[in-house]
Protein backbone atom coordinates (compact mmCIF):
# COMPACT_ATOMS: atom_id res chain seq x y z
CA UNK A 1 0.00 0.00 0.00
CA UNK A 2 1.25 3.42 -0.73
CA UNK A 3 1.58 5.99 1.53
CA UNK A 4 1.80 9.26 0.69
CA UNK A 5 2.46 11.87 3.57
CA UNK A 6 2.69 16.07 3.02
CA UNK A 7 4.57 18.56 5.21
CA UNK A 8 5.27 21.61 5.06
CA UNK A 9 2.37 23.90 5.42
CA UNK A 10 2.35 27.02 7.36
CA UNK A 11 0.19 30.33 7.87
CA UNK A 12 2.39 33.18 6.19
CA UNK A 13 2.52 36.51 4.80
CA UNK A 14 1.76 37.45 1.10
CA UNK A 15 4.87 37.40 -0.90
CA UNK A 16 6.65 34.94 1.48
CA UNK A 17 7.77 31.42 0.89
CA UNK A 18 7.35 27.98 1.15
CA UNK A 19 8.54 24.65 0.67
CA UNK A 20 5.70 21.58 0.73
CA UNK A 21 7.62 17.73 0.78
CA UNK A 22 5.70 14.79 0.17
CA UNK A 23 7.93 11.48 1.09
CA UNK A 24 6.38 8.43 -0.65
CA UNK A 25 6.27 4.94 1.13
CA UNK A 26 6.64 3.41 -2.16
CA UNK A 27 9.79 1.98 -3.52
CA UNK A 28 8.75 2.16 -7.16
CA UNK A 29 8.59 6.07 -6.54
CA UNK A 30 10.66 6.55 -9.57
CA UNK A 31 8.40 5.05 -11.67
CA UNK A 32 5.27 6.99 -10.25
CA UNK A 33 4.04 10.32 -11.61
CA UNK A 34 3.13 12.66 -8.98
CA UNK A 35 0.51 15.49 -8.84
CA UNK A 36 0.19 18.55 -6.42
CA UNK A 37 -3.50 19.86 -5.93
CA UNK A 38 -5.37 21.89 -3.93
CA UNK A 39 -8.49 22.31 -2.36
CA UNK A 40 -9.76 25.62 -1.21
CA UNK A 41 -12.35 26.10 1.77
CA UNK A 42 -16.08 25.59 -0.69
CA UNK A 43 -13.71 25.39 -3.77
CA UNK A 44 -13.57 22.09 -5.84
CA UNK A 45 -10.03 20.60 -6.11
CA UNK A 46 -7.85 22.10 -8.51
CA UNK A 47 -4.50 21.05 -10.05
CA UNK A 48 -1.26 22.85 -8.74
CA UNK A 49 1.36 21.27 -11.04
CA UNK A 50 2.56 17.93 -12.04
CA UNK A 51 5.60 16.22 -12.71
CA UNK A 52 6.70 13.20 -14.83
CA UNK A 53 8.76 10.21 -14.09
CA UNK A 54 11.39 11.75 -16.49
CA UNK A 55 11.44 15.14 -14.05
CA UNK A 56 8.91 17.36 -16.44
CA UNK A 57 6.94 19.72 -14.82
CA UNK A 58 3.68 21.24 -15.79
CA UNK A 59 1.79 23.96 -13.81
CA UNK A 60 -1.37 25.69 -13.65
CA UNK A 61 -1.68 29.16 -15.34
CA UNK A 62 -2.32 30.94 -11.38
CA UNK A 63 1.24 29.39 -10.60
CA UNK A 64 3.29 29.25 -13.42
CA UNK A 65 5.95 31.30 -12.78
CA UNK A 66 5.57 31.40 -9.00
CA UNK A 67 5.78 27.43 -8.58
CA UNK A 68 8.52 25.01 -8.87
CA UNK A 69 8.17 20.94 -8.59
CA UNK A 70 10.66 19.15 -8.27
CA UNK A 71 11.60 14.85 -6.74
CA UNK A 72 14.02 13.54 -5.52
CA UNK A 73 14.00 10.11 -5.92
CA UNK A 74 16.37 8.83 -3.50
CA UNK A 75 14.42 9.92 -1.11
CA UNK A 76 11.23 9.06 -2.42
CA UNK A 77 10.11 12.57 -2.08
CA UNK A 78 8.33 15.17 -4.47
CA UNK A 79 9.02 19.22 -3.38
CA UNK A 80 6.32 22.24 -4.14
CA UNK A 81 8.33 25.23 -3.61
CA UNK A 82 6.13 27.95 -3.66
CA UNK A 83 7.26 31.76 -4.24
CA UNK A 84 5.76 35.23 -3.72
CA UNK A 85 2.41 33.65 -2.36
CA UNK A 86 -0.61 35.18 -2.49
CA UNK A 87 -4.09 34.82 -0.30
CA UNK A 88 -5.84 33.55 -3.24
CA UNK A 89 -3.19 31.05 -2.64
CA UNK A 90 -4.91 29.78 0.88
CA UNK A 91 -6.09 26.18 0.52
CA UNK A 92 -5.03 22.75 1.68
CA UNK A 93 -2.58 21.14 -0.45
CA UNK A 94 -2.52 17.43 -1.45
CA UNK A 95 0.38 15.15 -2.94
CA UNK A 96 -0.83 12.40 -5.26
CA UNK A 97 0.88 9.72 -7.22
CA UNK A 98 -0.35 7.25 -9.83
CA UNK A 99 2.24 4.60 -12.04
CA UNK A 100 -0.20 4.41 -14.72
CA UNK A 101 -1.56 8.34 -14.83
CA UNK A 102 -2.04 9.61 -17.54
CA UNK A 103 -3.89 13.04 -17.79
CA UNK A 104 -1.86 14.29 -15.21
CA UNK A 105 -3.65 17.25 -14.58
CA UNK A 106 -7.23 15.50 -13.62
CA UNK A 107 -7.22 14.35 -9.95
CA UNK A 108 -9.43 11.18 -11.07
CA UNK A 109 -5.64 9.97 -12.98
CA UNK A 110 -4.42 9.22 -9.58
CA UNK A 111 -4.79 6.52 -6.95
CA UNK A 112 -2.61 7.37 -4.15
CA UNK A 113 -3.62 10.72 -1.92
CA UNK A 114 -1.91 12.15 1.17
CA UNK A 115 -3.64 13.73 3.51
CA UNK A 116 -2.77 17.07 2.98
CA UNK A 117 -1.03 20.48 4.45
CA UNK A 118 -2.76 23.32 5.11
CA UNK A 119 -1.13 26.52 3.16
CA UNK A 120 -2.88 29.95 4.76
CA UNK A 121 -1.21 33.12 2.91
CA UNK A 122 -2.92 36.69 4.57
CA UNK A 123 -2.54 39.69 3.05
Amino acid sequence: QVRLVESGGSSVQAGDSLRLSCTASEFSFSASQMGWFRQALGKECEVVGVISTGGTAYYADPVNGRFTISRDNAKNTAYLQMNNLRPEDTAMYYCASDRNALDLEFPQSYTYWGRGTQVTVSS
